[in-house]
């Protein structure tokens, strides 16, 4: 046996899912607030109606030392905020066209944690930062509970994606908190018909394509033109999958896709739109309720309206998505490890709780809207679309350009090649 302990197979011939998790997070817990605040008796009915369709969370572990994160009050979430998002690639019960042989053969059982966000919210509520890590990311790996007792043993490398499929939900946020230094008491895991649902409950999403978007790789196959494009259902599905479409055809163009769409979603959550339509946000609360699997920290419908009232003040400017920093894998070249230095000053950042800015480029999938009217700034944005500054921002830790990335108020468009 490997002296590393057993080793996962992770199969990568077949694409995975993102997941616009973040905005979809933030408008269930805005919801569900809608309707426990409403004096109407269909309010108290959808209260117990969502809050019924919750399903029985997953007990997350702790690394030695750590204790549970401590019960909420009604209002905005006491302090920061560290919640994991993870998106498996499971056809396991997905039905449709992922029930064919091969499509199981891809993936089945728990499967693999192909896409992952971190989303930390700063204490002052003030400032946000979702993390984007790369699948095929090589780490160590920390001992992970089995379900039926015991525990796997840590592992000085392995691929991150197949840490889902080690040792569930647990062992993917134990990895996260080994890599960052950050305590991670709430976590969500969403499948394919997951992603489908929350697509078509938030009505769809617009994205901005700089080329033609073709992938016959996904499922169904991608053929958009080129321009604005609202993406919605099995569509958004096969959107936030593709990696031949986008960037350079790897992982890490899919990541910086995913981020804007990620953008233009959180910029209709903000709009007004959305959040003035309590119809809407109904179905979007029971949609997420179904969708989703949650960690038992986040099952009561009262943590997801304080986690989504602190996020109530982050202005677009000061919510950063960014993919961690990595290089190509030396004894690999399709694998990737993390880059040491500016690893350190993120992580250093988060730990701190300092508000981040951004000093690299886009990611490999995205360019710049041309037609943007404003300017997009690293400040918090007011209502009516203007930077403003903050001491968020003047106090900000400028990361090194080799994390890329961007701000929710920056419009972006995806492209084949840049």
């Amino acid at each position: 046996m490997d002296k590393r302990g057993p080793i996962v197979i992770a199969r990568h011939g077949r694409l995975r899912t993102g997941h616009p998790l973040l905005g979809l997070l933030r408008l269930l817990g805005i919801a569900l607030a809608v309707v426990a605040v409403s004096a109407a008796s269909i309010g108290g009915f959808a209260v117990w109606d969502v809050a019924s369709n919750v399903k029985q969370g997953i007990h997350l572990a702790k690394l030695p030392g750590q204790t549970d994160a401590p019960p909420p009050d009604i209002g905005a979430i006491e302090g920061g905020v560290n919640l994991l998002l993870v998106g498996t690639d499971t056809r396991t019960d997905q039905g449709g066209a992922f029930s064919s042989k091969a499509e199981l053969a891809g993936s089945s059982g728990a499967g693999n944690n192909d896409v992952t966000m971190l989303m930390h919210i700063a204490e002052d509520h003030k400032s946000a930062t979702v993390v984007s890590f790369p699948r095929d990311l090589m780490i160590p790996v920390p001992s992970c509970p089995r379900t039926g007792g015991g525990s796997y043993p840590a592992l000085s490398t392995a691929m991150f994606n197949s840490t889902l499929a080690r040792g569930g939900l647990s062992c993917v946020v134990l990895t996260v908190e080994k890599m960052t230094g950050l305590k991670i008491p709430y976590a969500a895991m969403i499948s394919f018909d997951g992603v489908i649902a929350m697509s078509n409950a938030v009505g769809g999403v617009t994205v901005c394509l700089a080329t033609p978007i073709k992938d016959v790789y996904t499922n169904p196959a991608l053929n958009l033109p080129a321009g604005q494009v609202t993406l919605v259902g099995a569509q958004a599905l096969s959107f936030l999958r593709s990696r031949h479409g986008v960037g350079d055809g790897s992982d890490l163009g899919r990541i910086s896709n995913q981020q804007v769409f990620l953008a233009a979603l959180t910029r209709k959550v903000t709009s007004g739109g959305v959040l003035a339509n309590p119809i809407q946000l109904y179905s979007l609360a029971k949609a997420a309720v179904n969708a989703l699997q949650l960690s038992d920290t986040l099952t009561k419908p009262t943590t997801m309206v304080e986690i989504a009232i602190a996020l109530r003040d982050v202005g677009l400017g000061n919510l950063v998505f960014l993919q961690y920093p990595t290089a190509t894998d030396p004894a690999n070249q399709n694998r990737v490890v993390p880059i040491a230095s500016a690893a350190a000053v993120l992580n250093a950042a988060l730990v701190a709780d300092r508000p981040l800015q951004l000093s690299g480029d886009l990611g490999r999938a995205a360019v710049a809207d041309p037609t943007a009217t404003t300017v997009p700034t690293p400040t918090e944005t007011s209502a009516t679309g203007t930077p403003t500054p903050t001491e968020s921002a003047s106090s900000a830790v400028v990361l090194p350009s080799a994390i890329t990335g961007q701000t929710a108020a920056q419009q972006t468009c995806s492209s084949k090649s840049r």
